[in-house]
């Protein structure tokens, strides 16, 4: 029975095009969610026992422990396979002092036409061509802002290369790539895999996350050892990339040798009714080190902003969407 109304709720995210599903506790009840272009509303409301077997249910589809009910976990499971085309779930669970675990699906589509999917294609094209020399192309962005489908758009580019993933966990399955899943328990994590795998010579990195320094360090050597690593890094604009991975230890000699291009990406409800990934491009040869003494502070570039009034004046977007995300 809870397999139906599963079904019936994927189906229904799906149509709606949401990003998220999520399942969260709330007294004696879950509260199901969508997070649909940045807004989240209210689905419905099931019985905690009945919301307990659909966590469960998905769990298992997703290949995690189903006696484990409060540490982290992550996994990914086909959501759906329609017509050639496919959604996939990335799924994510943690439990809270009472053991209830809430769970969120994050919802990952096959992605669309590069005109439909960005608000200027014409910039894609130019990190294509930025992918063409080796070396270090990063993007930052929050959470659901396409970072990964564009990686993915621009590894597909370079059919003639070997490409190898390191995902945690994998978020979309492209059967041309060599795909390893970080597994912290059994000792596979990212800077480990990567190390492993450059006994691989691939030409191409995808590497999920850089999130400590043992990762930033061998992305970097990587990239000197003539590879092209696409990979993401957290930070609030595209000069805070820099200083984060300072943080990390890299050097500015490395960064200077190896730094091609950072991005930042954003999606943006248009007034269409679907979403568009804005960005915010910096190169080595635009970067400015002075600048990284203010970049604390300092929010977008002027080219984001330009960006985004060619946005609004031409109706692709709501007053209110230039306003929210004019500091990006």
């Amino acid at each position: 029975m809870f397999k139906d109304q599963v079904d019936k709720l994927v189906q229904t995210a799906i149509r709606k095009r949401a990003s998220d599903i999520l399942f969260l506790p709330r007294g004696e009840e879950y509260v199901i969610k969508l997070n649909i272009r940045g807004t989240v509303e209210k689905f419905s409301c099931i019985p905690l026992t009945y919301g307990l077997q659909i966590i469960n249910y998905l769990k298992f589809k997703a290949d995690m422990a189903l006696s484990e009910h409060r540490r982290p976990q992550v996994g990914s499971y086909l959501l759906e396979e329609k017509q050639g085309k496919k959604v996939f779930g990335r799924f994510s669970s943690i439990g809270d002092f009472l053991g209830r675990e809430s769970l969120v699906v994050r919802l990952i589509y096959q992605e669309k036409d590069a005109n439909e999917k960005y608000f200027f294609p014409e910039r894609l094209q130019n990190i294509k061509k930025q992918c063409q020399k080796k070396g270090l192309v990063l993007f930052s962005g929050p959470v659901g802002s396409g970072k990964t489908s564009t990686m993915y758009h621009l590894a597909r580019s370079m059919a003639e290369k070997q490409v190898m993933c390191i995902e945690d966990p994998i978020e979309i399955y492209e059967p041309a790539f060599l795909q390893i899943q970080v597994n912290e328990r059994a000792k596979m994590s990212y800077a480990e895999l990567v190390k492993a795998s450059l006994r691989h010579r691939p030409d191409v990195f995808i590497i999920g996350e850089i999130r400590d320094a043992q990762t930033a360090q061998i992305a970097t050597t990587a990239a000197l050892s003539g590879h092209l690593i696409l990979s993401t890094v957290h930070s609030q604009n595209a000069l805070g990339v820099v200083r984060r991975l300072l943080d990390l230890g890299v050097s500015k000699t490395d960064l200077e040798q190896t730094l091609q291009l950072i991005v930042y990406q954003r999606l943006l409800p248009t007034s269409a009714g679907s979403s568009k990934a804005l960005f915010e491009k910096i190169s080595i040869e635009e970067l400015s080190w002075k600048e990284l003494e203010t970049a604390a502070v300092r929010k977008m570039t002027i080219g984001w902003r330009e960006d985004l009034e060619t946005c609004f004046h031409n109706n692709w977007i709501s007053k209110e969407t230039f306003k929210k995300y004019s500091e990006g």
